[in-house]
């Protein structure tokens, strides 16, 4: 059902977006000229060209359908954007100008556009957190990822390479804070994903939480949560459900996902020693509150993919969906960090942020 009526969605938002735009390219072919004083076979000819580059939009959305709602939206908010200007600058000049140019200017910087924001999601960058705490604790480095949701920038080899880069930084520990596959993904990258994370050669080994995609929303995956569940422990992964995993001075904790059955943080941490360093993997990042009043001491998190695309970036908090969207904020003693993800979900576009892979140095007050 959530998948039809998305699906729905899409084509009713397709339809209108292709409206939109052969009305746009019906002045351009009329060039300012009155339909009406026209022959009846060049008004035809001209709703003929002006329907073809439609065309495109039809045979993408069968492919690529989020790609293609998110291209033609950014097409129209630009063509209404040139529409704007040159009205202003017509009437301040008194000068008509021509729509081709506004067509031509609308389309250039829509592609443009969306190239710079296909660059940045597939463009993984390292973002570096220090933190200090009271508590006497090894000096630790952490490795964090989310949001990988393998099929939609990268395959399973493109994700083992990934994992080359993050281990050359010689972190003690790799946290995966959920979303680690998609709807999408296939069995094979899955495996293979998997497997390289079992390659790795980390002191405390990979620590993984389930996201809200993980579980999936749809029956054509040719696999089950069970068998990624299965496939990550085969590999020597730490998946941790409402569990904790404790060694030296410090505890890892991992949620299950919101949109589970799930216990209390309060109730989660209740067992354990205060005095230890406490992380926290939680994907979804809005029960601040309760890890605070818990008495964690660092919670991170993904899913918001640091709002991924402008304007719509800081909507979930608006919506109280999230407590926040990105980077580090600190509540009392507890640190929450949340991550823009290495990858992105259905589309291969970010604008509000980046694709990043973060390195948390953690150390005692000096």
């Amino acid at each position: 059902m959530f998948f039809l009526t998305l699906f729905i969605a899409l084509m009713a938002v397709l339809a209108l977006c292709a409206f939109y735009l052969m009305t746009r390219f019906r002045q351009m072919w009329l060039h300012g000229r009155d339909p009406k004083t026209l022959p009846k076979k060049t008004r035809r000819n001209i709703w003929l060209f002006s329907i073809l580059p439609i065309l495109p939009l039809a045979a993408g959305c069968v492919i690529e359908p989020y790609v293609v709602v998110v291209a033609a939206l950014h097409l129209i908010l630009f063509w209404i954007l040139f529409d704007l200007i040159f009205a202003i600058v017509s009437k301040c000049t008194k000068k008509r100008i021509s729509e081709w140019i506004c067509g031509i200017c609308a389309i250039s910087c829509t592609v443009i556009y969306l190239t710079y924001c296909c660059f940045v999601a597939l463009h993984v960058v390292r973002t570096d957190y220090d933190i200090r705490t009271e508590k006497v604790i090894p000096e630790l480095r952490i490795a964090m990822i989310a949001d990988s949701h393998i099929g939609a920038c990268f395959d399973g080899e493109g994700f083992a390479e990934h994992l080359q880069e993050i281990a050359q930084n010689q972190p003690d520990m790799l946290l995966i804070s959920g979303d680690f596959v998609d709807d999408d993904t296939t069995r094979i990258d899955m495996v293979r994903c998997c497997q390289a994370l079992g390659e790795l050669d980390l002191p405390y080994g990979v620590f993984y939480v389930p996201g809200n995609h993980d579980a999936g929303y749809s029956e054509y995956r040719d696999f089950k949560y069970e068998d990624l569940v299965t496939e990550l422990r085969n590999n020597h992964v730490y998946v941790l459900e409402d569990e904790v995993v404790e060694f030296d001075d410090v505890y890892i904790v991992g949620r299950k996902d919101r949109s589970m059955n799930r216990l209390p943080i309060e109730d989660l941490l209740a067992p354990l020693d205060p005095e230890k360093y406490i992380v926290v993997l939680d994907h979804q990042p809005n029960d601040y509150d309760a890890e605070e009043k818990a008495g964690c001491d660092l919670v991170v998190s993904g899913h918001t993919h640091g709002g991924q695309m402008l304007p719509i970036n800081w909507v979930g908090e608006w919506i109280g969906a999230n407590d926040a969207t990105y980077g580090m904020i600190k509540r009392q003693n507890t640190v929450f960090i949340v991550t823009s993800g290495i990858a992105d979900w259905a589309v291969p576009f970010k604008s509000a942020t980046v694709s990043e892979y973060c390195m948390i140095d953690v150390k005692g007050e000096e």
